[in-house]
C-alpha cells in the first residue's frame, strides 16, 4: 500500500526535483511534512523497488562520454547479468528487450577509454560479449509519467 506521501513523491518529483543544497527539506516544506518523513518515504520506495535512483539525467555526451550497449544473454543468466550490470555506477539504467540482444543499458564515463574499460570488465565478469552502439542521432524521450495514484 502506498501512503499519500509516497504517491505525491512518485508523481510530483519525477521531474522538477529541487536543485538546491537542501532538496529533501524543500520537498518537505512543499508537502507540509518533515524532511525525515520525506527521506524515510524515499527509502521505503527504494526498498520496494518502486524507484531505483534519485539523480540527474544528463544529455548524452554532454559531460564525459556515453554509449548504448547491448548484450545477448541466455534467459537462465539474464537476471544475474542484469544485476551485475546495474552494480556499476557508470550504468544509468538497463532493460530487457525481446530480441536476441535482450539486455540493453546506457553507460556513462569520463571518456571513451573509461567506457571501454567498464565494458571489458562487464564482459569478463559475465562471460558475455557486449556490443557498443554509437549515437548517430540524439532523441529526447520524456520518462516522466503521470501515475494516476489518487487516494
Amino acid at each position: 500500500m502506498l501512503s499519500p506521501l509516497h504517491k505525491q513523491l512518485l508523481n510530483n518529483y519525477q521531474q522538477d526535483f529541487p536543485l538546491s543544497p537542501t532538496p529533501y527539506r524543500d520537498i518537505a516544506d512543499q508537502l507540509g511534512v518533515s524532511e525525515d518523513e520525506v527521506l524515510a518515504a524515499f527509502q521505503v520506495l527504494a526498498e520496494q523497488q518502486m524507484i531505483s535512483r534519485i539523480g540527474p539525467v544528463i544529455a548524452p555526451n554532454a559531460i564525459g562520454s556515453s554509449a548504448l550497449v547491448a548484450m545477448a544473454v541466455s534467459d537462465a543468466d539474464l537476471a544475474w547479468v542484469a544485476e551485475l550490470v546495474s552494480s556499476y555506477p557508470e550504468v544509468n539504467h538497463n532493460y530487457e528487450r525481446e530480441n536476441r540482444f535482450n539486455l540493453w543499458f546506457v553507460l556513462i564515463g569520463d571518456n571513451e577509454e573509461h567506457l571501454n574499460s567498464v565494458i571489458a570488465d562487464i564482459e569478463a565478469r559475465s562471460g558475455y560479449p557486449a556490443m557498443l552502439l554509437p549515437m548517430l542521432a540524439d532523441y529526447f524521450i520524456n520518462l516522466g509519467f503521470e501515475l494516476n495514484l489518487h487516494d
